[in-house]
């Protein structure tokens, strides 16, 4: 007699003991791109939440004497002893271009660590460190391993923060789309009648509003006086208002043909609320759907707020986003002189919807019930 661990012919056997998020979770693995995803998205969001102490310096500390500073490449093994090392950067000044070069100087290396010391700072707000995940091991010496921008500040730790705000809308965007698309799809298709049409006429009308000139007028709509935090706020208010009508619509079909199923029927002679129906019995028949739904609509999220940043209608320095990032990268003039404020922030965010992208469809088929 086999057991569920053991193989016949290189095949599984006893998978009909399975649960249904076990048997997700095998169709999800064989999917091997949305499973290389995951890990990516992970490491992304783990970035984000650990960027004061993975971001070598703060995002706005500015260095005069190293505006526009190439990348700098990571050497091994000098000779003096240390393993890893940066070159020096020489710099001059131009007179006929008035612009500064820089040329990078193996000779006089710059030696790098891990765990180096470093300014004081809070963790999430409230756990005071001195240490960061690598950086210059001489605190009067600087790295940028991705260059620097107009006011010398490091690239890199700017786009290691851009995360932290980029993908939280991204995940609280979401969330407030998951809440209104099942409400109001739910009371859509659970009640029909007036109800129903009143909800869809709703829906169609937000729909037919073009996207990009109704996110700008929203958000022209934000005083300028608000402290970054109400706008970041804001903005994900008015991404979200605008991304839940989808959701709604599917969650609408399932409810309509689920209502007159037998297990919601027992619901209802049993004396269970409308409310409760919905959310303990309805909602999770097709948990997995909406699931597959949400990490599609990460991307959009994310990529609504790069978009109105970018546009200057978004949010604004000094907070640090992908799309503030992207905003230095409007100036052709400081985009041919240092083509890295174009290719790093933007290599994030294509990174980040790619993979996102290729997790929701890995999740969608997983979640099909016909799938194989």
């Amino acid at each position: 007699m086999t057991t569920p661990s053991e193989t016949v012919d290189g095949r599984v056997q006893g998978l009909e003991v399975a649960g249904q998020w076990k048997l997700f979770w095998l169709r999800f693995r064989k999917h091997r791109l949305a499973f290389v995803s995951l890990w990516i998205v992970l490491a992304f969001y783990v970035v984000a939440l650990f960027a004061d102490v993975i971001a070598p310096y703060d995002p706005n500390q500015t260095n005069a004497r190293a505006t526009f500073a190439p990348p700098q490449y990571i050497g091994l093994r000098h000779d003096d002893g240390f393993l890893f090392h940066v070159p020096s950067l020489d710099m001059e000044l131009d007179q006929q271009a008035m612009r500064r070069t820089f040329t990078r100087n193996w000779d006089e290396p710059v030696p790098v660590g891990f765990f180096v010391p470093s300014e004081p700072y809070r963790l999430w707000g409230w756990i005071e460190l001195e240490t960061k995940l690598f950086g210059a091991t001489d605190p009067g010496q600087m790295v940028y391993l991705m260059g620097a921008d107009r006011l010398g500040r490091d690239i890199f730790s700017r786009v290691v923060h851009g995360a932290r705000i980029s993908l939280s809308i991204g995940l609280l965007g979401v969330g407030i789309s998951l809440f209104l698309g099942i409400l109001l799809g739910g009371i859509s298709g659970w009640y029909g009648g007036w109800v129903d049409t009143a909800i869809q006429r709703v829906i169609e009308f937000i729909r037919s509003i073009p996207t990009i000139p109704l996110w700008m007028g929203m958000a022209a709509a934000v005083p300028t006086t608000w402290p970054p935090l109400w706008v970041y706020f804001m903005i994900t208010l008015i991404v979200s208002l605008l991304a839940w009508t989808s959701l709604a619509r599917e969650v609408r079909g399932k409810f309509m043909a689920l209502r007159n199923e037998d297990f919601v029927v027992a619901a209802r002679l049993d004396g269970m609320s409308d409310l409760g129906i919905i959310f303990r019995h309805l909602v999770p028949s097709f948990l997995s759907h909406i699931i597959a739904t949400l990490t599609l609509a990460i991307p959009v999220m994310i990529l609504a707020e790069t978009s109105l940043s970018f546009l200057g209608i978004g949010l604004q320095p000094p907070v640090v986003s992908w799309g503030v990032l992207l905003q230095e990268a409007q100036n052709l003039r400081a985009v041919s002189s240092a083509p890295w404020l174009l290719f790093v922030p933007g290599t994030a965010v294509v990174m980040a919807i790619l993979t996102l992208n290729f997790l929701g469809d890995g999740i969608r088929d997983a979640a099909d019930p016909y799938g194989r």
